[in-house]
């Protein structure tokens, strides 16, 4: 079955100063980070992928060049926009602390559908864009692919591709190096896993099998 695996790029330097960077450059991993980085490498494993899609930042294509450098010789790394960090417009570089004061704040944890960021983008017009690379790798031939993102934004594809409320996407939880699996046969999309910080997923990754009906669960891995 058709797979997305979904990465929240590492623990960067905006992360370790509590700084909202949204889209302004050279923000990197922090060491925390690039540790991550690496145990993510091991945790996905060696895997039969045409082509990868990050954000433009640089912290999202460095949470994978590890995995990349082992694994990835002959894969394909696309930059994609629409996966690219809320534009968060004024409140970009500002400390979380301070912003949390802002009245706006309460209206982003109470009702992000009605939230446009002073100078910047809606947090539903992210949404928007975010879903595109979904839908079209959904729509194509592909197996397999990963895509590296943000925190925010893979929020909006979860909740989005549960059938959520993008009120409700604040109730969702995406660590710095965590995976998401998102499934899909052609029609609804199911999610295997949600904001995985620590286990492998080579094995669900590199099964053939077939999920088939639900009813009762799901069935587990089989040979």
């Amino acid at each position: 079955m058709p797979k997305i695996v979904l990465i929240r790029h590492a623990h960067s330097t905006a992360n370790a100063a509590g700084v909202l960077s949204g889209q302004l450059p050279n923000v990197h991993l922090s060491k925390s980070g690039k540790e991550q980085a690496i145990r993510l490498a091991e945790r996905l494993g060696p895997l039969t992928i045409a082509q990868v899609q990050v954000s433009p930042m640089d912290r999202c294509l460095e949470t994978l060049t590890p995995w990349l450098e082992k694994y990835g010789e002959n894969v394909v790394v696309n930059a994609e926009r629409d996966l690219v960090e809320v534009d968060y417009g004024r409140w970009s570089g500002r400390k979380l602390a301070t912003l949390s004061r802002a009245k706006l704040w309460r209206k982003v944890q109470a009702q992000p559908s009605a939230v446009t960021f002073p100078e910047g983008e809606s947090i539903a017009q992210m949404q928007v864009r975010a879903m595109q690379p979904v839908h079209a790798f959904f729509a194509s031939n592909l197996e397999l692919t990963i895509m590296v993102s943000h925190g925010d934004v893979i929020k909006a594809i979860v909740a989005s591709s549960l059938g959520m409320h993008l009120d409700d996407f604040q109730r969702i939880v995406i660590d710095p190096a965590s995976i998401s699996i998102l499934e899909s046969n052609g029609g609804a999309i199911r999610i295997t896993r949600l904001n995985d910080s620590d286990s492998s997923v080579r094995e669900i990754l590199q099964s053939k099998s077939k999920r088939g009906h639900l009813l009762g669960g799901g069935k587990g891995l089989t040979k």
